[in-house]
């Protein structure tokens, strides 16, 4: 019942033992409700893995468990001794220290040695000299520079005390500290939170080259896919570690869910078998031997329980009425702060059919452009013509973090429809995932995930024509992602998007807005050339689809360009395309279940298994082809974009 494991300031002679996480029948409660019982998992010296599970069921306190925060009811937590554990507590304080020396700062043992150098003598000098140099320390300041460039700091702002940057920019800081103090073990949780797009994808490939042990919580799949070769899945109190990235992992959970049934079903047709002879024979003399030999089969038969589905993660946006295009327009628009343009001639269309994301490192102005649609900032010059109608939602982070932290998400929400009866409300916050207990929790008490879900409620209420989302995904799990990508693919408004995740950026933009030097263009490339760009650090803005100056003649060109009704027109035929992809496949996965009915294998049903295996077939088939339908419906629309 014990937790062994080293401090951050561990001397770092021991880097190049093999550090081991071993984790052994483990149980640990709170407040009566256990979290975790008796389990057990093993992480070899050097392996990355990410810890998946759904929120609430303890991924964090399993850090803190590492850590030695918490002490376990049983079991024990094994490292080598040596070894040194570090993660992000908390954001690094305000202070005049400038964000270089705060990094450098967090190698404990590199600024004991150069404070000690400053007074060090004769033989002491020489220990410490021949440390620094074991450790590399002479190029401790570029390897910390290198880091906080990743994490979008400038060479200018590095050398800025940590008070001139906000709590979110410090929590950067503190990331930046501990990835270059290099520890062991690595604990990340949820590490994208505070970072951006360009962010999120350098510690994705940072994190794939580090040298030591990482361990990161993450609801983000393409770090996942990318960035760990393991995932360890906290379920049902257990841990389970798999190979490979979080997609193979979903992929052999479903196969392990799906025989799991099968198995149970099977058993249970068995059980009903053997309890039909019994009750039949029972009484019978004649055959009272063979019944109680049954009974005793039943007995001896061990339970497969069919797994049990989590309850379905869902948001609703309540439906627009239809406005005609464009529902907004931007002619040599401006937008600013204080008289000083962040954003200038913007040039800009939107039709309540467009799905855009907006691309840019931090600071270009995607924030700022969101506001300016949103209404929350004034064009400073040029025109901004919207339609009479419109109604906008916004979401935001910062929105999140101004609830009311002593009321009910039931009094949030009557506090905007006083009219509406208590049961309509509560339908209201269902639809967004706040089932009976949340709606009477006080928002101080309820999730990350939780008090997202509201923000979001409060966005939609009005059924808005354009929703604009600002990072929406921050704190939301996986399973809660999906269900905001189907929300928003069954949406009829227009969306504008801001969001460091590739995923969601992949399943629901198909216009892509590169903000970037006080300008905003339509980016030609796709999100994978755009992520190629990053990583390969080119600033280099890609050539815009069509001309930033709307005086600049291209008659000819305007003349060749699909209308407005064409490109509309193929963008109702993408869709059509991709209702007939999941119609089939709706189909597929129903045959599918079929042919998993271990019935359908005996002997007296060959002829059913035949019918049902070329009926799958036929359906294979014609999934293929409205897959094809599909991919020239898109490449047609990607061409009149461009066109």
């Amino acid at each position: 019942m014990r937790v062994e494991k080293a401090m951050i300031d561990s001397p770092r002679a021991a880097r190049h033992t093999a550090p081991m996480l071993r984790i052994s029948d483990i149980s640990y409660s709170v407040a009566g409700r256990p979290l975790l019982e008796g389990a057990s998992a093993t992480i070899p010296a050097g392996h990355k893995v990410g810890i998946v599970g759904r929120n609430g069921t303890g991924k964090t306190t399993l850090f803190r468990l590492i850590r030695g925060e918490l002490t376990l009811d049983s079991g024990r937590i094994e490292v080598p001794a040596r070894a040194r554990i570090g993660g992000v507590a908390q954001e690094v304080p305000s202070s005049e220290t400038s964000l270089i020396d705060t990094v450098l700062e967090a190698d404990v043992e590199r600024a004991a040695l150069m404070a000690e150098a400053e007074t060090a003598d004769g033989h002491r000098m020489a220990d410490i000299q021949t440390r620094l140099a074991d450790i590399d320390a002479w190029s401790a300041e570029a390897r910390a520079a290198s880091i906080l460039k990743g994490l979008g700091f400038t060479d200018a702002e590095q050398q800025m005390p940590c008070s001139a940057f906000s709590g979110g920019w410090r929590m950067r800081v503190a990331l930046a500290g501990v990835l270059f103090a290099q520890p062991d073990v690595l604990l990340l949780d949820e590490p994208t939170n505070y970072l951006d797009l360009e962010g999120a994808l350098w510690l994705e490939s940072y994190l794939a080259r580090y040298p030591h042990t990482v361990l990161v919580i993450s609801h983000d799949r393409d770090l996942l896919n990318r960035a760990v070769g393991h995932i360890l899945h906290l379920t049902d109190r257990q841990l389970t570690l798999y190979s490979g990235g979080y997609d193979t992992f979903a992929r052999t959970r479903a196969e392990q869910r799906a025989v799991q049934a099968a198995a149970a079903k099977k058993q249970e047709a068995q059980r009903a078998h053997l309890q039909s002879f019994v009750d039949r024979f029972r009484a019978k003399a004649s055959k009272a031997k063979q019944a109680q030999s049954r009974v005793k089969m039943l007995e001896k038969m061990e339970t497969i329980r069919a797994p049990e589905d989590a309850a379905r993660t869902v948001f609703t946006f309540p439906e627009p009425d239809q406005l005609s295009p464009p529902i907004v327009n931007l002619e040599g628009a401006s937008v600013g702060y204080d008289g000083t343009p962040v954003l200038a001639r913007l040039n800009l269309r939107i039709d309540q059919d467009d799905r855009i994301a907006l691309l840019g490192r931090n600071g270009e102005g995607k924030s700022t452009l969101s506001k300016l649609l949103a209404a929350k900032l004034t064009a400073m010059e040029g025109r901004v013509t919207t339609s009479s109608k419109l109604r906008v939602g916004y979401f935001a982070q910062h929105q999140v973090d101004e609830l009311h932290l002593d009321e009910t998400p039931l009094q949030h929400i009557q506090r905007e429809r006083p009219d509406e009866a208590p049961p309509r409300l509560r339908a209201r916050l269902a639809g967004f995932g706040l089932g009976a207990d949340q709606a009477e929790t006080e928002v101080a008490r309820l999730s990350g995930g939780q008090k997202a879900r509201l923000s979001l409620l409060l966005a939609t209420l009005e059924a808005p024509h354009m929703l604009i989302l600002d990072e929406p995904t921050n704190h939301l799990d996986i399973e809660s992602r999906e269900a905001l990508v189907e929300a928003l693919t069954a949406y009829s408004g227009a969306v504008i998007l801001v969001s460091h995740d590739m995923h969601l950026l992949s399943l629901v933009a198909d216009r892509l807005w590169l903000v970037k030097d006080g300008r905003v263009a339509p980016y030609d490339g796709d999100l994978a050339s755009y992520r190629q760009m990053l990583l390969r650090g080119e600033d280099k803005t890609p050539k815009p689809a069509k001309p930033d100056k709307p005086d600049k003649p291209a008659a000819p060109a305007k003349a060749r360009r699909p209308s407005q009704d064409q490109v509309k027109e193929l963008r109702a035929e993408l869709r059509r395309a991709e209702a007939r992809v999941q119609k089939i496949e709706e189909m597929r996965e129903k045959l599918a279940a079929k042919l998993a009915d271990p019935t359908l294998y005996e002997d007296d049903r060959a002829g059913d298994l035949d019918v049902w295996q070329k009926k799958f077939a036929e359906v294979e088939d014609g999934l293929a082809r409205a897959e094809a339908l599909w991919m020239a419906a898109a490449e047609a629309l990607d061409r009149a974009k461009a066109g």
